[in-house]
């Protein structure tokens, strides 16, 4: 199955509390963090909750 790259391009500080349990649920950390997670729908769909803060990338 396909894979993508989510690296985090914004700071989390003043965004509301369940955008923050995403980018955990992500496993994102910190700023410039990248992960790779298979490409589904539920990934996709919590990408695009925080769509503002991250970045895409297909591998």
């Amino acid at each position: 199955m396909a894979q993508i790259a989510i690296k985090q391009i914004k700071s989390r500080i003043n965004c509301p509390a369940v955008q923050k349990r995403t980018l955990d649920a992500l496993g994102l950390k910190k700023m410039n963090h990248t992960v790779v997670h298979e490409d589904n729908a539920s990934i996709r769909g919590m990408v695009k909750a925080v769509a503002h803060l991250v970045a895409v990338t297909t591998i």
